[in-house]
């Protein structure tokens, strides 16, 4: 009896080593379609409400775990993600039910998605959102059971889809170009793939990431169907192309500026062919780069993550900003502005969030809440200390378009008008942070003052 007392102490004691001998992931997917009846998001011309389903819209989930602690990503086929008090919901209950020390969660951007709103009046939360939320929760809990240990790869690769609709002109003026079915060339764009592969213990993959920056936008305001447009053509081919169908997981990038060739076609002008074509050019590619990723195992996985609150002034004189936005989409646009532009006075500072997350010191991931102009991405994976570079959007708030100072300087549509309410200069910010951050987390930077950190 001693014996097998001493045993079962023994094997309690090295249970935490165990738990943390590797890098873990687990994964689920969910569907959040809502039903018909809903308005729909991202075209202000579009006061039709939705009727139906044309493809599933989804949450995607890894947990990656290492150590004691636990990443939740979370990937939705959505225009945006939920609101702040959602938000902080969602992460007090995966804390509480599976463990979860961190969440990054990001959209797509499709606008075949349903309307999300910061903020609802009291008891009025559409129902879908109150089930979708749900279903997230649960999916993060299945794939947090499902975790085991995985290995580790990245890849690259390039494409060409989409284009910058800013045209800037010869005199600095800017027009914009929203439609380049003859693909003229524009710049910046950034044709790169990013590819994240995760494989079990046995080699098979468990888990594919694409990181790429362009609008889902083929479908235009004629369309009246739930989609994820080109996303969920290029996931599924992803998921066809391995034998054994890893979850694909979208992580949409600094598309602030950039549109798909074929954006705004109309359903009677082969809307549906042309977004496969450009789902299946991305998937293709990711496809490619993926089976050729040798991953491996980590000696020593780790974790490290920051969420961290910027104050952030507005671009706009309150009244501007208020009266601006009006003009542009009448009164629901206080809906979907954060519901704080209701009442005046509109407020001075914004409070956002930057995004830091270093996986086995090799790989970071910057998360903005916006939309960040494409130079944001090519920027700082140039600049960052580690190799695996990732810039994700629509990352844990959304606070519309965050354009380069240059931009901003220029004009155009998402740079000089009322979609831009942040200061110039917040993009660069916001890089700046996470570049810190990472450095940090290697240890190659003191930690800087709680004072220096709010500036």
């Amino acid at each position: 009896m001693r014996r097998i007392a001493a045993l079962i102490l023994g094997l309690l004691a090295v249970a935490p080593a165990l738990r943390g001998a590797g890098l873990k992931a687990g994964v689920a997917r969910v569907d959040i379609t809502p039903p018909p009846g809903l308005p729909m998001y991202g075209y202000a011309d579009r006061t039709q409400l939705s009727t139906g389903t044309l493809d599933p819209l989804y949450a995607r989930v890894l947990v990656l775990e290492a150590g004691e602690r636990r990443w939740a990503l979370v990937t939705l086929d959505l225009g945006r993600v939920f609101g702040p008090s959602a938000l902080a919901r969602l992460r007090q209950s995966l804390k509480q039910s599976c463990g979860i020390s961190f969440l990054l969660i990001t959209a797509s951007h499709t606008h075949a998605g349903p309307n999300v709103l910061d903020e609802y009046p009291p008891g009025q939360t559409p129902a879908w959102e109150t089930a979708a939320l749900d279903k997230i929760s649960q999916a993060v809990a299945e794939a947090a059971g499902r975790i085991r240990e995985v290995r580790l790869g990245a890849g690259y690769g390039r494409v060409y889809i989409g284009y910058n609709r800013r045209r800037v002109n010869p005199d600095g003026t800017v027009t914009m170009l929203w439609q380049n079915a003859a693909r003229i060339p524009t710049a910046p764009v950034d044709p790169r793939v990013s590819v994240l592969r995760l494989d079990t213990a046995d080699g098979k993959p468990l888990a594919i990431l694409v990181n790429y920056a362009c609008h889902p936008v083929v479908f235009g305001p004629d369309n009246l169907r739930y989609s994820a447009d080109f996303v969920g053509v290029m996931c599924a081919a992803v998921e066809k192309s391995f034998d054994n169908h890893p979850l694909c997981l979208f992580l949409q990038g600094a598309d602030g500026d950039i549109n798909p060739y074929d954006a705004d076609t109309p359903l009677a002008e082969d809307a549906l062919k042309k977004r496969d074509w450009t789902g299946e050019q991305l998937g293709q590619e990711a496809a490619r780069v993926a089976a050729g990723i040798r991953t491996e195992a980590a000696s020593q996985p780790s974790l490290d993550f920051a969420e961290d609150m910027l104050d952030v002034p507005v671009r706009w004189g309150a009244e501007k900003f208020r009266q601006g936005l009006l003009e542009k989409f009448g009164p629901a646009v206080f809906d979907d502005h954060a519901g704080m532009l209701k009442d005046a006075p509109a407020p001075s500072t914004l409070s956002m969030a930057v995004t830091t997350v270093l996986v086995n010191k090799q790989v970071a991931f910057l998360g903005m809440p916006g939309e960040p102009f494409v130079d944001f991405q090519i920027n700082w994976r140039a600049r960052c200390p580690v190799r695996d570079a990732f810039l994700v959007g629509y990352a844990n708030g959304y606070y519309d378009y965050i354009p380069t100072i240059r931009a901003a300087s220029q004009g155009g549509y998402g740079a000089g008008d009322s979609n831009t309410y942040v200061e110039p200069g917040t993009g660069e910010r916001m890089v700046d942070h996470g570049l810190i951050r990472v450095y940090e987390m290697l240890g190659r930077l003191l930690d800087l003052p709680e004072e220096l950190r709010k500036q």
